[in-house]
C-alpha cells in the first residue's frame, strides 16, 4: 500500500476550511552574511500573528539540494511525490488555459523566440512580446498540418507563451527540450529520449519547420522553442482522495494547470489584491480548501531585485489580510521554493512555513515568520509532500491508523 492509499482510507468529511496560500519563490538569502533575508526584511503584520499563534518550520521542494521547477513543487505540495509523479510543462500549460486534453495527447510549451540571420537564437522570450502579439501567432500556428493521422492543436497561454497537443494512435511524450537554454547558438533538435518516441519526435521536429516558415515575416518572434513534453496520463483527484471540495485561486495558466491536474475547481484572477481577493470569496461559498497562489514574489526574485522581492512579500502580506475575512480554520503559508535575489533563480534552499488554527504546538521562540525563526519552529524540517497531510490532520480531516 503506498502513502495516498493510505490517506484516501484515512480522509475524513469534515465541515471544516482551509486556506492553502502558496507566496511563490517565498524563501531567500541574505546579501550580506549574517544579514536578513527578503521575508526577514519584510514588514509582515499578518504573516508574523498566524506564525506566533501556530506552528512554523521548514519544507524542501524536492529532494536536499536539488532547486525545483514550480510544477514539481506543486505537486508535492499538494501531497503527490513529485519524483515519482512527473508532470511535463506542457501538460500544465495545456490543462491551465482550459484546453481538453485526452489520455495519450502530447503536450510542449511554446516560447516564440528571435532567430537571427544565422540560425541562432537571439532571443529565447521574443523580447517578451505580449499578449495582443502572441495570440494571433498562436492561431497563425493552429492551421499547421503534419504528416499521418496526427491531429496538431496550438493555443496561446500568456505574452510570448503558447502550446502544441499532438493527437493520435502511438505517441510518446519522451522527448528532450529544443530550448538551448542560451543565446548565439542554434535551437536544438527535438531528441526522442526513448525509441518509442522517436516518431513523435520527428513530428516535432517538422511542426518546427513549418512554425519556422510561417513566422519568417516576423522580426521578434521568428522562431519557436519547445520545452516540457509530456504525454499527458489523468492523475488521482484530491477529491477522492482526501474527500475534499477543493479550488485554486490563480492568475497565471501555468498555476491553473496544476490545480486542475489534481482536480480542483479552478476560479481565474486578476493580477493584485482586489482580484485574489474576490476570487477567493468566490470560492468559499462552495468549497472547503481554497488554494491561493501568488506569483510575483517569485518574478522579483529572478530578477535578482532584493529590495523590489521585499515589496512583494509586504503585498503578499497585505493579501493575506484580505484573505482571512473569510473564517478558514486552518491556514498554512509557504512557497513553492526559494527563489533568492541574491542567485536570480530557484534554488535549493528549504522555505519556511506555517501553519495555523486547529490543534498546534506552539514554536518556543515565537519570533514571527522568516527563515531564521522557522528553523527553530515546532514543525522542523520536512520535505513538502508531508505538508498537506499534516494540515488535513489539524482540520481533523485525517482518521487513526491501525486499531
Amino acid at each position: 500500500m503506498n502513502r495516498l492509499e493510505i490517506y484516501s482510507q484515512l480522509a475524513l468529511p469534515a465541515d471544516s476550511r482551509i486556506l492553502y496560500y502558496v507566496i511563490d519563490g517565498l524563501g531567500g538569502l541574505p546579501v550580506t552574511p549574517g544579514g536578513p533575508t527578503e521575508l526577514e526584511t519584510a514588514d509582515t503584520p499578518t504573516l508574523d500573528r498566524l506564525a506566533r499563534a501556530g506552528s512554523t518550520g521548514l519544507i524542501t521542494p524536492i529532494l536536499p539540494g536539488v532547486a525545483p521547477g514550480s510544477g514539481p513543487a506543486h505537486l508535492a505540495l499538494f501531497g503527490y511525490d513529485p519524483v515519482e509523479t512527473l508532470v511535463g510543462r506542457g501538460v500544465l500549460a495545456a490543462l491551465g488555459i482550459g484546453f481538453d486534453l485526452r489520455p495519450g495527447d502530447v503536450a510542449a510549451r511554446i516560447n516564440f523566440c528571435t532567430i537571427d540571420a544565422d540560425g541562432n537564437v537571439a532571443d529565447r522570450r521574443a523580447g517578451r512580446i505580449d499578449t495582443p502579439v502572441g495570440a494571433p501567432l498562436a492561431e497563425r500556428l493552429d492551421a499547421i498540418e503534419l504528416d499521418g493521422d496526427v491531429e496538431c492543436f496550438v493555443c496561446h497561454v500568456k505574452q510570448y507563451r503558447a502550446c502544441v497537443v499532438l493527437r493520435g494512435a502511438g505517441l510518446d511524450g519522451r522527448i528532450a527540450d529544443t530550448d538551448p537554454q542560451a543565446t548565439g547558438v542554434p535551437p536544438k533538435h527535438p531528441v526522442p529520449r526513448h525509441a518509442d518516441a522517436e516518431a513523435t519526435a520527428a513530428l516535432a521536429a517538422q511542426f518546427i519547420a513549418k512554425a519556422g516558415e510561417l513566422l519568417a515575416d516576423q522580426e521578434q518572434a521568428s522562431g519557436v522553442l519547445l520545452r516540457g513534453f509530456d504525454t499527458y496520463r489523468p492523475l488521482p483527484s484530491m477529491v477522492d482522495l482526501y474527500s475534499l471540495r477543493p479550488a485554486a485561486v490563480a492568475a497565471y495558466p501555468m498555476y491553473r494547470g496544476v490545480a486542475r491536474a489534481v482536480g480542483m475547481h479552478v476560479f481565474e484572477a486578476a493580477d493584485g489584491i482586489d482580484g485574489l481577493a474576490q476570487a477567493t470569496r468566490d470560492a468559499v461559498s462552495e468549497h472547503d480548501f481554497v488554494y491561493v497562489h501568488y506569483k510575483t514574489t517569485d518574478s522579483r526574485g529572478e530578477d535578482g531585485d532584493f529590495d523590489a522581492k521585499v515589496k512583494e512579500i509586504e503585498n503578499a502580506d497585505r493579501v493575506a489580510d484580505r484573505l482571512l475575512e473569510n473564517d478558514f480554520d486552518v491556514v498554512m503559508v509557504t512557497g513553492d521554493h526559494s527563489t533568492p535575489a541574491a542567485m536570480a533563480s530557484h534554488s535549493w534552499h528549504p522555505v519556511p512555513v506555517l501553519i495555523s488554527g486547529g490543534p498546534c504546538r506552539a514554536d518556543a521562540g515565537g519570533g514571527g515568520f522568516g527563515e531564521t525563526a522557522c528553523l527553530q519552529g515546532a514543525l522542523g524540517t520536512l520535505s513538502s509532500v508531508d505538508l498537506l497531510p499534516l494540515v488535513l490532520a489539524q482540520a481533523g480531516r485525517i482518521g487513526k491508523f491501525g486499531a
